[in-house]
């Protein structure tokens, strides 16, 4: 990502968006870059483990991937290493689980608190 953004032919110098996607088998976590200058895209990829996938942080490169850092870490249970921030972005959320994967449960107290 770095060398993605500092290329002079390339320069990618503003992150879209970072998501996540579950396969069950394995998790990925995309990247989408852009130049402003060119207008060109590109989509970098990083596949991660089922069981405690964790990745480091793109801070450093794009400021920008905080919050969708914090979006991951909480939907996904991917732990983002280098990250100092670790309150939950839903607030009425307990925290327990990872929401957007496959394997997540919503139990009856979960629920209750919508309805």
């Amino acid at each position: 990502m770095k060398t993605l953004k500092e290329r002079k032919s390339a320069g990618y110098d503003y992150l879209k968006k970072i998501t996540a996607v579950d396969y069950a088998t394995h998790l990925e976590v995309v990247y989408i870059i852009y130049n402003t200058t060119t207008h060109a895209q590109e989509v970098v990829k990083a596949k991660l483990p089922a069981e405690r996938p964790s990745i480091d942080t793109a801070i450093g490169v794009y400021r920008a991937a905080d919050w969708y850092e914090r979006e991951m870490s909480e939907m996904f249970g991917i732990r983002i290493k280098g990250r100092a921030a670790k309150r939950l972005l839903l607030e009425e959320w307990n925290g327990v689980g990872a929401p957007l994967k496959k394997d997540f449960t919503w139990g009856k107290e979960d629920y209750d608190k919508v309805l």
